[in-house]
C-alpha cells in the first residue's frame, strides 16, 4: 500500500476527518539532529505515544577545514501554503571573495502537531542547491536539521543573488503543523595550507529551452534533482502498473522509469532514479519518524558527463538540452527534474574546438508481464546502455573522454484484491565509466527495495521493509587502480498500527535500524561506520564503529 492509500487508511486517524485531501506537494520525508548516543540500557515505551525522539540521520557530517569562517542567513521562514519565500543574498566579505575552502549550507527546521511530508527546494540565482523534504510531526513537536557541502557552488555564491525557497504545505483545522525553517551558508576561508576548493568555473542552471555555453568549455557536467513527487502515484513510481491490472496506481507500461538527458534531440545521458522513500511511505508513518529512508532530507542529483559533446556546445550558439523520465505515461504530471550544468573552462584558449566521435545504445527495454490470480504478480525487467566518447583540443593537449553507462532493473510486486497485500523486491543498478585521458573513474550503484504492507484482523496494518542505497567508486590510471571507496547506507523497519481510529487508538509499535558505512578517501579518516536503532520513537542504539 502506497501514500495515496494511506489517505484512506489513516482518514479516521488524522482528527477522525473523514475523507482526506492530499494537497500538491505532499512527499518527502526526513531530516537529521545532532547525535543523542544513549548512555545506558534504554527501555523503551510499550507503544507509540504522542512524543518521540528528534528525526535524525545516520551519514557523516560534513567536514570542515579549520580556517575562519564567516555565517550567512539565506532563508528565514515559515510555511503554511505554497507562497514561497523570497529574499536577496550577498557574499561574506571577510572570509575570502570567492576562493573558499568549503561552503557549508544547513537547514534547521521545527514543526508540531499533525502534517503531511512536504517536499522543499531552494534556489540561488535560478541554480537549485537544496533538494529536501520534511519529517511528519508529533503531536508536542520534533526539530530536525540537514547539512549539505555547497562548495561547488562556488561561481553562483560568489555574488549577490535572489533567493528563493518553497516548502509547499497545507494548515487547516485538521493539518495544523506550520513548518518553521531557518538556512544558513558558513563560509570557511582558504589559509595557509588550506587552499581554495576545486570547483567548477561556472554554474548555468537550465530555466529555459536552450543555453549557450562558453566556447572554451573543457568539461560539462549536467546534475538533476530527479523526483517523483507531488502526492500522486509517481510519488510511488516503483509500484505502479499496467492499465490492464486491478490495482489503485497506474502506469500504460508498468514501473521501469530512466532519467534521460538529451542534447539537441539526441540521447547523451542516461541514469536510474533512486527509489526514494519520503516519511509517509509504505502506507505506515511510524517506519520514518526517527530514522528517514536514505536521501530522504538530502536528495542528491543524478551526475551525468556530457563532456563528449563539448565540442558541439561550443560553437557559441544556443543549444536544447532536456531531460524526460521514460515510462511516465504521456501527459502524467509527477516528476520534477531541475538541472544545473557543471562548466569547466580551458583558461588558456577562447575557443576550445573537437568532436563528437562515438555515440552507441543499445535499444532501450522495459517490459512488465502481469500474473493475475489470488495473489496478483507483476514482473518487470528493464535495461540501457549508452556510449559516448568525443575530443577537445586544449590549451594542454588533445583529451579524449569516452562515457558508457548501463541501467538495469529487475522488480516483481504482489497483491491481492483490495490490497491487503501489498509487497515489493526490486534492485535497480547504474554503472558507469568514465574515462578522460589516462585515468578512469569507475562508478557502481545499486539500490535495492524489498517491502510488504498487509491489512490483518482488527484493522492491524503492519509493514516490514529493507532499503539500501550502494555504490562503489574505483579510479583508474593507465589500468591500474589507485583509489577506491564504498558507499553503503542500509535500512530495515518493522511497524504496525491499527487504521481508521483516532491517533490515540493506533497501539502503534515499530523497531528500525539504519546503519551508514563508508571506506576510502571519501571517509574521514578511511572509515566511518554509524548505526542508530530505535523502538516506538525511541532511541535504543547509537553505535559507531570506526
Amino acid at each position: 500500500m502506497r501514500r495515496h492509500r494511506i489517505t484512506v487508511l489513516l482518514g479516521a486517524l488524522a482528527l477522525a476527518a473523514g475523507a482526506l485531501t492530499a494537497g500538491a506537494g505532499a512527499a518527502a520525508a526526513g531530516t537529521p539532529s545532532g547525535p543523542a548516543t544513549p548512555s545506558g540500557p534504554v527501555t523503551p515505551p510499550a507503544e507509540f505515544g504522542t512524543d518521540w525522539h528528534d528525526p535524525l540521520t545516520v551519514p557523516p557530517p560534513v567536514t570542515r577545514p579549520a580556517t575562519r569562517s564567516c555565517t550567512v542567513t539565506l532563508a528565514e521562514a515559515r510555511f503554511r501554503d505554497f507562497t514561497p519565500y523570497r529574499g536577496d543574498y550577498a557574499p561574506p566579505t571577510d572570509c575570502g571573495r570567492g576562493s573558499w575552502a568549503k561552503v557549508v549550507l544547513r537547514l534547521e527546521g521545527n514543526v508540531k502537531g499533525r502534517q503531511y511530508d512536504r517536499l522543499g527546494n531552494l534556489t540561488l540565482g535560478g541554480v537549485e542547491i537544496l533538494r529536501t523534504s520534511t519529517p511528519q510531526p508529533s503531536p508536542d513537536g520534533i526539530t530536525w536539521s540537514v547539512e549539505k557541502d555547497v562548495t561547488r557552488y562556488r561561481d553562483t555564491l560568489s555574488r549577490p543573488q535572489p533567493v528563493e525557497m518553497l516548502i509547499g504545505n497545507v494548515v487547516n483545522d485538521t493539518y495544523t503543523g506550520v513548518i518553521d525553517v531557518k538556512v544558513t551558508l558558513t563560509f570557511y576561508a582558504a589559509q595557509g595550507p588550506v587552499g581554495p576548493a576545486a570547483t567548477p568555473d561556472l554554474v548555468l542552471p537550465l530555466t529555459g529551452p536552450t543555453v549557450t555555453t562558453p566556447r572554451n568549455t573543457e568539461r560539462i557536467l549536467a546534475e538533476v534533482y530527479a523526483t517523483g513527487s507531488g502526492g500522486g502515484c509517481e510519488e510511488y513510481w516503483y509500484m505502479t502498473v499496467p492499465d490492464a491490472a486491478p490495482y489503485s496506481c497506474k502506469a500504460a507500461d508498468g514501473p521501469h522509469r530512466e532519467v534521460r538527458v538529451h542534447v539537441d534531440g539526441r540521447l547523451a545521458g542516461i541514469a536510474a532514479p533512486f527509489p526514494t522513500v519520503w516519511t509517509g511511505g509504505w502506507s505506515n508513518p511510524f517506519l520514518w519518524y526517527v530514522t528517514p529512508g536514505p536521501r530522504a532530507f538530502d536528495v542528491q542529483p543524478i551526475l551525468y558527463d556530457l563532456t563528449p559533446y563539448a565540442a558541439l556546445l561550443n560553437d557559441g550558439r544556443p543549444h536544447r538540452i532536456e531531460v524526460t523520465v521514460a515510462g511516465v505515461p504521456a501527459g502524467q504530471s509527477g516528476w520534477s527534474t531541475p538541472t544545473n550544468l557543471l562548466i569547466h573552462q580551458d583558461h588558456g584558449r577562447q575557443v576550445v574546438t573537437g568532436a563528437l566521435t562515438r555515440h552507441e545504445e543499445t535499444a532501450p527495454s522495459g517490459h512488465s508481464r502481469w500474473t493475475p490470480g489470488a495473489e496478483h504478480r507483476l514482473d518487470t525487467e528493464g535495461a540501457h546502455r549508452l556510449t559516448t566518447a568525443g575530443h577537445l583540443n586544449t590549451s594542454h593537449g588533445r583529451i579524449t573522454t569516452t562515457v558508457t553507462r548501463e541501467v538495469r532493473a529487475d522488480s516483481t510486486h504482489r497483491w491481492t484484491d483490495g490490497e491487503s497485500l501489498d509487497a515489493l523486491t526490486a534492485r535497480w543498478s547504474d554503472e558507469e565509466d568514465v574515462t578522460r585521458g589516462g585515468v578512469t573513474t569507475r562508478t557502481a550503484r545499486a539500490y535495492t527495495m524489498d517491502g510488504e504492507t498487509t491489512l490483518g484482523a482488527g484493522d492491524r496494518l503492519r509493514t516490514v521493509l529493507t532499503l539500501n542505497d550502494r555504490a562503489d567508486v574505483a579510479t583508474l590510471r593507465g589500468g591500474r587502480p589507485v583509489d577506491r571507496s564504498r558507499l553503503d547506507d542500509h535500512y530495515t523497519g518493522d511497524a504496525t498500527y491499527t487504521t481508521n481510529v483516532p491517533r490515540d487508538q493506533r497501539h502503534a509499535v515499530g523497531t528500525t535500524t539504519a546503519r551508514h558505512r563508508q571506506y576510502g578517501t571519501a571517509a574521514g579518516g578511511g572509515c566511518y561506520d554509524r548505526t542508530v536503532s530505535t523502538a516506538q520513537g525511541t532511541v535504543t542504539t547509537d553505535r559507531r564503529r570506526c
